[in-house]
């Protein structure tokens, strides 16, 4: 078992990374950053100018925004400055209402909000937010992280400043982990330390079932539950459920449902996706509460320590990431031990390695699927003995190694493909 100390420090990390989140994270992180800002400046803007790097503008473009039937920033930045709460973090937005709403597209009609590129950071999260209103000024910026504010200024005085050292995407005293370690906390942390981690489930399994109940994004959730698409063409087995769960709980926040769920390092379908096909895996397979605790601690414990080397956002698709920590999850959950959970690792990064992100939209709920489905094969091929070899692609020996593979092709190596993914839709033509 590891230290108190090492195991306080493990808890600490997952309650800062698994936290609730209403709407997708990029686009509420701007809202979140202008809430400040307006708080700070004492009174409605009458202009906010909004400068952001690439990756949170491709991730804020196409998904909806809760409760307004709306996509885009420009609503996001209106409803942060009209009903937003700093302190509220990523539920910044949850006092929205109908007479909010409507206030907020008055200011998207007035031309009020300005959104530009900051094309001269390396930062890949940054949102600067400046608020005018009369004589007055404000200037705030997130950077690094979803909800980390490094720098506050009201008319020249430098209310807050962290830029030195708060744009790092890691934090130097963060605790260093590795697969064995991740799975010893795990299957060893004494379980009243660790049950906290079932809010992931009531948040994210709530979600999923409102979105059945409704008409949201492009149905895949609900579709892949009927009863023609599950039983005739798919079956209807615990595979299918975890496959419809997971992309109806996405289905329902990317179109921008008024509905909570438990994010994973800074986005919500990684939270969905690391905890969905772990719990439906678990109630479908009768297993005890101790063991899905365990379970999900290890999914997204997995997708932290994956996220610390990639970072928050990257060309990468995140669902590789919160997929493989489910992956991890489920084959627990199968009866395997630390050798199975690795080789399940091995087998993701071989299969999903290249899925790009080209922002978050609807269709992310077909990503989801892709990768939790591949989590599954990984473990079943796992719990039999099958594994990729280190003769094959990226693959090491070593199961570390190979994820700082993966994390340096999605970190590193498809910078190029980023730029092109975001030149390719801020110039397509839409109908």
């Amino acid at each position: 078992m590891l230290s108190k100390n090492e195991r306080e420090q493990i808890i600490a990390l997952i309650n800062r990374e698994v936290v609730p989140a209403i709407g997708c994270t990029e686009p509420v992180a701007v809202a979140l950053c202008t809430a400040k800002a307006t708080e700070t400046l004492g009174r409605h803007p009458e202009r906010i100018d909004v400068f952001l790097s690439a990756n949170i503008l491709k991730n804020a473009m196409g998904v909806g925004i809760p409760g307004t039937d709306m996509i885009g920033l420009p609503i996001a930045i209106a409803l942060g400055a009209v009903v937003g709460k700093s302190e509220y973090g990523l539920e910044v937005l949850k006092d929205s209402c109908p007479e909010a709403v409507a206030e907020s597209r008055k200011m998207v009609d007035a031309n009020v909000i300005h959104i530009e590129l900051k094309d001269d950071i390396e930062e890949k999260l940054y949102i600067e937010v400046v608020c005018r209103s009369g004589d007055d000024r404000v200037t705030a910026v997130i950077s690094g992280g979803h909800t980390n504010f490094v720098y506050v200024d009201k008319n020249g005085e430098v209310l807050l400043d962290k830029r030195s050292s708060g744009s790092a995407e890691t934090d130097a005293d963060e605790v260093e982990l590795n697969l064995r370690k991740v799975f010893d906390f795990a299957t060893t942390s004494p379980l009243e330390e660790i049950r906290f981690i079932l809010e992931a489930k009531r948040l994210n399994k709530q979600a999923a079932e409102r979105s059945f109940d409704g008409n949201y994004g492009h149905e895949l959730g609900k579709t892949l539950r009927s009863s023609h698409s599950e039983r005739s063409i798919l079956g209807n087995n615990t595979f299918t459920h975890i496959l419809s769960y997971t992309s109806a709980a996405c289905d329902a926040r990317m179109a921008g449902a008024m509905i909570p769920v438990m994010s994973n390092s800074g986005s919500g379908n990684q939270g969905i996706a690391a905890t969905l096909p772990v719990v439906v895996y678990a109630e479908d397979n009768h297993k005890s509460e101790e063991q899905l605790i365990r379970a999900l601690i290890l999914s997204h414990l997995t997708a932290i320590y994956i996220k610390q080397n990639l970072g928050k956002l990257s060309a990468l698709c995140g669902c590789v990431v919160a997929a493989t920590g489910s992956s991890c999850g489920i084959t627990y959950l199968m009866g395997g031990g630390y050798e199975q959970v690795a080789d399940a690792v091995q087998n993701m990064i071989a299969n999903l390695t290249g899925m790009i992100c080209d922002g978050a939209k609807p269709s992310c709920a077909l990503k989801l699927t892709s990768g939790v489905s591949t989590a599954v094969f990984s473990a079943i091929l796992a719990m039999e003995g099958k594994c990729v070899t280190s003769v094959e692609g990226i693959i090491e020996n070593d199961v570390d190694l190979s994820i700082r593979n993966l994390t340096k092709i999605g970190s590193k190596g498809m910078n190029e493909t980023d730029k092109m993914v975001l030149d390719i839709m801020t110039h397509k033509h839409c109908d």
